[in-house]
């Protein structure tokens, strides 16, 4: 991932509706979940959701796609753990981490 990359996905997370949403997106899996559902979840105006996928599909950490007349969105696995890899490539002072790995697997990748 390129920082400018990095940048984008971390503003367009650094604001409490649009964490909540990549929160909830990560926690449903690929199935994702609808516009109208994700609105009744946070109790919010579908335009002021609107605006936040909006922002979080333009930084590339969730995917949007139709089926019939409703919009279902989905985490964007690949550049979610592109991110977590990039913030993490040199921890550690490039000795072995202690950590545990928390890459969610990809069915594409």
């Amino acid at each position: 991932m390129e920082m400018i990359n990095a940048i984008q996905a971390l503003t367009a997370l650094a604001q409490e509706t649009r964490l909540t949403i990549f929160r909830i997106l990560v926690q449903t899996g690929e199935s994702g979940v609808s516009a109208g559902e994700l609105a009744k979840k946070l109790g919010i105006a579908n335009a002021t959701l609107s605006f936040h996928l909006k922002e979080l599909v333009n930084a590339e950490l969730i995917i949007a796609r139709q089926e019939s007349r409703f919009i279902y969105y989905s985490a964007n696995f690949v550049n979610m753990n592109a991110l977590i890899g990039y913030l993490t490539e040199n921890c550690c002072a490039g000795s072995p981490c202690n950590s545990t790995e928390v890459y969610c697997n990809d069915k594409n990748s």
